[in-house]
């Protein structure tokens, strides 16, 4: 009995040392990712690297640069232990990695980045499993150079406007900041690589004393930043009353229901402010998705066309005030400007470009969106049919629809809008052959196309 007891002891001793040894003996390498591409390095830039190791916890990571044969450690780190026989408590790790060249004394040029991180696992005798990466980085410190190549930008409140600049080097990120607005820089128009278009906008909102500055960002994660001198005309915009009836909420409102079938139990004018408010904001950020990219392209060329014979309903920026029965119920702002003709009046597109939206959009009813190339967009709301399709060239007057009062509209007519990279700008502007000569004309001419 005894004797049987000592093996089946020994069995068991024997099996827990086997599995120790195959567990705390596995090979499984640490896995590392890192936030960014590593390719070059600026002046200073914080990389975010996540480790990870959840068979035996990571033990130590260790990062250095090796340039002009010296070797700087950038980041070391020791983890935890468990305890015998355990491993580690961290299994997974996100460590933020400020890489300061210039702190560092490194001079510009090819360097090696090199990182290890290491495991509690019993392999190496104990060292444990090992990842290790090696990559060729460049080290440059140095900013791009920016250069103005358009010198007047007289702007309105609410109005567009464009810059154009040379580039010292290929920079993934350049373009124009207004406020907190970021307006993306395009090459193309010009056979010189190096010049950019940036169209930008300053929003109905935003008059005189707004922050409007050029940025371009190189591979390596340097930023130039350089003022534009312009001057911003103030503008004031009107106020206008929306008085809703209940005849309109018993006509219009059904039409919703699709897009929101939870408002089929609300009374007529909670559905309508719920479309008024909730699937206005989410149409506008359908709108925004669509015109945020745009073709690097100049499509377009002399004014923006109006539609023909129609009386201005509604203007750009309008603060409208709804009422019912006499009570303000709601207050948004229209941005576009409503024109009416005769009922179903043909659409022309307003200038050359490529329909990147056809399809009906909620409190716009059946839209359509054109890119005219460089991020600038033009929109048709409340259209009664379509004719065009997602991905079509249009010429300059081409018919694209006809006007209707699908969506929110009391009547037949169409909604014109105008878009800079996602923000509504006066259309005015586009229809004024003396504003686009001195504000676009004349500054594309001065530099050489493609």
């Amino acid at each position: 009995m005894k004797t049987k007891l000592i093996l089946l002891l020994s069995v068991l001793l024997v099996g827990a040392a086997v599995w120790l040894l195959v567990d705390r003996m596995e090979g499984e390498k640490p896995q590392v990712t890192i936030d960014r591409d590593l390719s070059a390095l600026g002046a200073s830039q914080t990389i975010q690297l996540t480790l990870t190791d959840r068979k035996s916890g990571l033990r130590r990571i260790w990062m250095a640069i090796l340039k002009d044969g010296q070797e700087h450690v950038i980041y070391q780190k020791r983890f935890e232990s468990a305890g015998f026989p355990d491993g580690g408590l961290t299994g997974e790790a996100e460590l933020p990695v400020t890489i300061d060249t210039v702190k560092l004394g490194l001079k510009d040029g090819k360097a090696l980045l090199r990182l290890s991180v290491w495991d509690y696992s019993w392999r190496k005798w104990g060292k444990g499993n090992q990842t290790y990466i090696e990559k060729e980085v460049l080290i440059d410190s140095q900013p791009p150079t920016v250069s103005l190549l358009s010198h007047a930008h007289n702007l309105n409140q609410g109005g567009a406007g464009l810059v154009i600049y040379r580039l010292s080097e290929e920079c993934p990120q350049s373009g124009v900041l207004v406020g907190e607005t970021f307006y993306k820089g395009y090459a193309g128009y010009s056979s010189d690589k190096a010049i950019h278009l940036a169209f930008f906008a300053l929003t109905h909102e935003q008059g005189p004393g707004t922050h409007i500055e050029l940025q371009a960002r190189d591979v390596a994660g340097n930023l130039r930043q350089t003022g534009i001198p312009h001057h911003i005309n103030k503008r004031t915009f009107r106020k206008d009353v929306l008085n809703i009836p209940d005849s309109f909420l018993e006509r219009k409102m059904p039409e919703f229901l699709a897009d929101m079938p939870d408002n089929a139990s609300l009374p007529p004018v909670q559905q309508f402010l719920q479309v008024n408010s909730a699937l206005r904001k989410a149409n506008s950020e359908a709108i925004y998705a669509v015109t945020r990219t745009s073709e690097a392209q100049l499509f377009w060329k002399d004014t923006f066309l109006r539609l023909p014979n129609a009386a201005n309903r509604a203007r750009f920026a309008d603060a409208r005030e709804y009422r019912h029965n006499g009570k303000v119920i709601d207050h948004q702002f229209h941005m576009g400007i409503d024109l009416a003709s005769l009922a179903l009046s043909s659409i022309p597109a307003a200038n050359a470009g490529k329909v990147v939206f056809a399809e009906s959009l909620g409190i716009y009813g059946q839209t359509v969106i054109i890119d005219h190339g460089f991020g600038l967009f033009s929109l048709y709301g409340h259209c009664s049919s379509i004719d065009v399709a997602v991905g079509q060239m249009v010429a300059r007057g081409e018919t694209i629809g006809k006007t209707g009062t699908t969506g929110l509209a009391g009547g037949d007519h169409l909604h014109y809008g105008m878009l800079v990279s996602g923000t509504y700008v006066n259309p005015i502007e586009w229809w004024d052959a003396q504003w686009i000569e001195n504000n676009i004309r004349t500054k594309l001419e001065a530099v050489p196309a493609s």
